[in-house]
């Protein structure tokens, strides 16, 4: 019972420690991405170039695989 109870703990509290990575970054147009704008409400300092690196497919959106290389590589910063 003790193992089956660690590995379910285990396996649930990947997801709600993946979701606190991230800050509270409002999806004003609720899309699921991030654009330019609602991104440079959490970080002011993003500029054009920054932006540029973190959008690596080039949609003019941030999605959350694109976000979290860039807190990865260390491009946001406050």
């Amino acid at each position: 019972m003790i193992p089956t109870l660690a590995f379910a703990t285990a396996l649930l509290a990947g997801p709600a420690l993946a979701q606190t990575a991230a800050p509270e970054i409002p999806d004003v147009d609720g899309n699921g991405l991030w654009s330019m704008e609602e991104l440079q409400a959490a970080y002011p300092s993003l500029t054009d170039e920054s932006f540029g690196q973190i959008d690596t497919s080039g949609d003019g959106q941030v999605d959350m695989a694109e976000y979290e290389a860039a807190v990865t590589a260390g491009l946001l910063g406050q």
